[in-house]
């Protein structure tokens, strides 16, 4: 496949040509859908900070400075390398600079759920790939689609409860610079129910820039519950896409928490497209350093009688970045919506910042939708009160941000998975 790529934006030239020259055809995504990809990136370019959505995000300026050469050249992985990133009491599922590694996971011994790689899925499965990731409603999307490495496809059959967490560990392991484009899908059938943690990591020695897309599709009277931990490190840009779609009677919640990572962006999607079905959105992260973290987040409400609630809570250090950009958008059709969000935030630097922009866009009459947002330092009074009573001045500030912070960790209702992050944030700080 020949690449034209509009001169005008040689970053975009450059990172094709690059990825071209790794890259076979891939198998489980049509020429046509890639070739469709590939000129929507042609026209619309890698996001900068001139288009709205990436305003605090440069994913341009990103990958023109540290990604100048790719080589895409990685280490191998063993068992002893993954042991430590797994969950005592979940099904761990690895998933290796993009490809689902079937060695390293632990086989499937639950009925009904099938694990398999993209490759292998059947034909009717593939007619379900980018139904919810559209390559023209977003860039990134679409040099996902375009170069997409074999991830995994999860599929809950109608009617089961899986009494145990999958846990899915994403890890990136290379020693050059590298671009992964990791892809899956997840299809919670009707009337199952699942506990999903997604994990992200990297061990590797050089930089890499991992460009996620999560396909989520949740059936009539289904429960999907996520919990996703990141923790990549100082030598990782990522930007991590969930398009979601719910449906009627069921139930989506997620909690991110973001811990690692020089520049992370999460976009998480979510479509209510059915009557009475709910959506939950949490997150928490801490910066330090230089490094950013934004999270952009989307719900849509089509039908009535739904609810949907987002909380999330950042913590900025030093010279690091934090941005919250929310959208609630209610349609003419979703009466009887009920929709909440709240940002909250503390400063612990005068050269910290935090971006915060939620947003409210309603075309219905019969609705309860509110939102709000706080940024500022840690309260003087309570640590006032706190060293008055012995407690030094170090410790009382982590009392006090630990205190923020407890509301979002003690959503993480698996007891491994909330020590990890405790333990790391108690680290962070």
């Amino acid at each position: 496949m020949s690449l034209i790529v509009d001169n005008k934006s040689a970053v975009t030239q450059n990172l094709l040509e690059q990825l071209q020259k790794g890259s076979g055809k891939i198998a489980f995504i049509p020429d046509a859908e890639i070739i469709s990809a590939i000129r929507h990136l042609e026209n619309k370019g890698i996001p900068n900070n001139k288009h709205e959505d990436y305003k605090y995000c440069n994913i341009e300026a990103v990958l023109r400075k540290e990604f100048k050469s790719v080589e895409q050249s990685f280490n191998e992985l063993t068992n002893a390398d993954i042991a430590p990133l797994k969950l005592e009491e979940a099904i761990n599922l690895v998933v290796v600079n993009g490809n689902y590694n079937e060695s390293l996971s632990e086989k499937i011994i639950v009925k009904g759920l099938t694990v398999k790689s993209l490759k292998d899925i059947s034909s009717s499965q593939k007619t379900l790939l980018s139904s919810q990731a559209k390559s023209d409603t977003d860039a990134l999307i679409a040099l996902n689609t375009a170069f997409s490495n074999n991830g995994l496809f999860l599929d809950m059959e109608k009617g089961n409860v899986i009494p145990m967490p999958i846990h899915v560990i994403y890890v990136n392991s290379g020693n050059t610079e590298i671009v992964v484009n990791t892809r899956n899908f997840i299809h919670i059938q009707a009337n199952a129910e699942v506990t999903l943690v997604e994990s992200f990591f990297n061990t590797g020695s050089s930089k890499v820039f991992s460009n996620f897309v999560s396909e989520k599709f949740v059936g009539e009277n289904a429960k999907l519950n996520c919990f996703t931990f990141q923790n990549e490190g100082p030598l990782s840009y990522s930007v991590n896409t969930n398009q979601v779609k719910v449906n009627k009677y069921s139930t989506y919640s997620n909690t991110t928490t973001t811990l690692g990572g020089e520049l992370v962006r999460n976009n998480h999607n979510v479509e209510l497209a059915a009557s009475n079905c709910e959506v939950h959105l949490n997150g928490l992260f801490i910066t330090k350093g230089t490094q950013q973290v934004d999270n952009h987040t989307l719900i849509d409400h089509q039908m009535p009688n739904c609810e949907s609630n987002e909380l999330y809570k950042g913590i900025a250090k030093d010279k690091s970045v934090g941005t919250f950009n929310g959208k609630i958008f209610v349609r003419k059709d979703a009466q009887k919506t009920n929709a909440y969000q709240s940002s909250k935030n503390i400063l612990m630097s005068d050269d910290a910042t935090i971006n915060t922009k939620p947003q409210l866009e309603i075309y219905a009459d019969d609705v309860k939708c509110s939102h709000g947002t706080s940024t500022g330092k840690i309260d003087t009074e309570a640590l006032f009160y706190l060293k008055a009573r012995g407690i030094g001045e170090e410790s009382a500030r982590k009392l006090l941000l630990q205190a923020f912070a407890q509301e979002l960790i003690d959503k993480i209702e698996i007891p491994s998975l909330q020590e990890r992050v405790l333990h790391l944030f108690e680290k962070t700080l």
